[in-house]
């Protein structure tokens, strides 16, 4: 299946782009999203926390991602 990823922050700087587009398999989970994310840019790994947004809510890592979801990487925030 084919998804949009919307990227902020330092995730977008690791992507390199504000939409990153992906093709996952079928019943692919927002774990499997992550698995994907950390192979193909290394620098996520080094994230001390990543959360994802699906559908204005934030996702657990079993959730089922489907085509059309509105997915987005939400960056670890730090600030005073």
């Amino acid at each position: 299946m084919n998804l949009k990823v919307l990227c902020f922050g330092i995730t977008r700087d690791i992507i390199g782009q504000f939409e990153y587009k992906v093709s996952l398999p079928a019943n692919a989970t927002v774990a499997d999203l992550k698995n994907h994310l950390a192979v193909q840019f290394p620098a996520f790994g080094k994230l001390k926390s990543l959360r994802i947004a699906l559908n204005e809510a934030y996702a657990e890592d079993p959730m089922l991602l489907k085509e059309n979801d509105e997915i987005v990487l939400i960056p670890p925030v730090s600030g005073g």
